[in-house]
């Protein structure tokens, strides 16, 4: 009798790189029409218009997982909305401090969590595939440490945005009067960091091996 062959399942068909260029791209030009502070907006802005164009000219040499792709976008997007109304100003925001009884838009809690969550899968995956870390049991706490240490580096440019530009700059800062914002953006950046490592190493992991098998292939 003939064993029956498992039919192998079909592989997970992938987003196009452009797409997501193209979703940021848009998404940027959207939160630039009538903003609330032109000056607030590219300070928000900047990682986004600075890094999309540095995507696409290594993307040849350099392709990235389609989780961090989705990711970054996601991120993108966060900093185009932050910086259209401001960070103490999203409507969202205002929605649930309303809802649910806040002292202040949380918002630009969100906006911290996501700058550890996202880049903790960008700094995972430069280290696993530039340095010998992958598979090591240092990859997880080196990469926390580069988020927080990210974080701390923003705040400083916050300390500097604040210095030089007095009250024009605190739409930007977005404190909303909170004496101890730096450190609950730094601790948000931080449970942000932790959480992507503990939800999304096993996926990313994957990924970067089918992204290895495919490079293999290709070169």
């Amino acid at each position: 009798m003939t064993a029956v062959q498992p039919v192998p399942r079909p592989a997970p068909r992938r987003v196009p790189p452009a797409l997501f260029a193209a979703v940021v791209a848009v998404g940027l030009a959207v939160s630039a029409w009538d903003v609330r502070d032109r000056t607030t907006w590219f300070l928000e802005t900047v990682w986004a218009l600075a890094g999309l164009p540095l995507v696409v000219l290594l993307w040849r040499r350099f392709p990235l997982t389609g989780l961090l792709c989705g990711l970054l976008t996601v991120h993108a997007l966060v900093l185009a909305v932050g910086g259209h109304y401001t960070y103490a100003q999203v409507p969202l925001g205002d929605w649930v401090r309303d809802g649910f009884g806040l002292s202040r838009n949380p918002y630009d809690r969100f906006g911290h969590l996501m700058q550890g969550f996202v880049p903790a899968v960008l700094v995972r995956e430069l280290l696993s595939r530039t340095s010998p870390l992958r598979g090591s049991r240092w990859l997880a706490p080196l990469t926390v440490c580069a988020c927080l240490a990210f974080s701390a580096c923003f705040e400083l440019l916050e300390w500097a945005a604040a210095e030089i530009g007095g009250h024009g700059a605190d739409a930007f800062l977005a404190t909303q009067g909170d004496v101890w914002d730096t450190q609950w953006d730094m601790f948000c950046a931080l449970i942000g960091a932790v959480l992507s490592l503990l939800l999304l190493s096993r996926v990313h992991d994957r990924q970067l091996a089918a992204l290895r098998a495919r490079t293999a292939e290709l070169g």
